[in-house]
């Protein structure tokens, strides 16, 4: 791929990654703050300005360099919206939807995306042999396309395009039952207090298991197959 490609590549994919991971962020704000925790609200960050979200490594350099190297695997995180769960009214309780509020909001998303995509394609089939080309090669082909409105309509339909893919990616590796991810935090708070405790344990250790399972390749089995399975339906 040439630095055109590059650059087209990425001007396409990076505002719905970025937008969606942001997204994902305020909402665990938005919800703690309505079960008592204003930490979010006090600190400015309940806001879609991208600026105060951004973290230069997960927001713009992890997606870049997976965007460059053609990977399938795309992810990043923003800056964590602060949340103390002791501000919250019954924290074990409240926990399961302060942290569900993300992968909830990256499901919404994905539905959005799919309904925006699934429109633009009806004014012309090959926009979605063209998604499909893109979304394997990270090249946009302009071949099938014969006026100047589905010329422009391309941008638009990559984009909704790779945010169901970047949203369902995100919901599902979120949900993953391990802390300090979403589906951990989840967890502890659905579990008895005594697993509950033990569970919330491993979370100074999470991030280093989870290096390990996508090392292992243990998730091309089990997370792959459902993320294949969902972009089939939607897309």
């Amino acid at each position: 791929m040439d630095i055109a490609q590059y650059v087209q590549a990425a001007a396409v994919m990076a505002p719905p990654i970025i937008f969606s991971i942001i997204l994902h962020e305020v909402a665990h704000g938005w919800i703690a703050e309505k079960f008592g925790d204003r930490t979010a609200r006090s600190m400015g960050r309940l806001t879609l300005n991208p600026l105060p979200h951004i973290d230069l490594m997960g927001t713009i350099l992890l997606p870049l360099f997976l965007i460059l190297i053609g990977s399938r695997f795309l992810f990043g995180w923003a800056k964590p919206v602060p949340v103390n769960f002791r501000n919250l009214r019954n924290p074990k309780h409240d926990m399961i939807y302060v942290a569900g509020a993300g992968p909830a909001t990256n499901l919404v998303l994905a539905l959005i995306c799919t309904l925006i995509y699934k429109v633009l394609i009806l004014s012309n089939p090959a926009l979605k042999v063209i998604f499909s080309i893109f979304i394997t090669t990270m090249k946009i082909p302009f071949w099938g396309v014969h006026s100047a409105a589905s010329f422009l309509v391309i941008p638009l339909v990559l984009m909704a395009g790779t945010g169901v893919v970047i949203n369902v990616l995100l919901m599902l590796f979120n949900l993953i039952p391990l802390p300090p991810l979403d589906g951990g935090r989840i967890m502890v708070g659905l579990l008895p207090q005594k697993k509950a405790a033990a569970l919330a344990k491993v979370e100074p250790y999470g991030m280093i298991i989870l290096v390990l399972l996508i090392m292992s390749g243990i998730l091309n089995y089990t997370l792959w197959p459902i993320f294949d399975r969902i972009l089939d339906f939607l897309l």
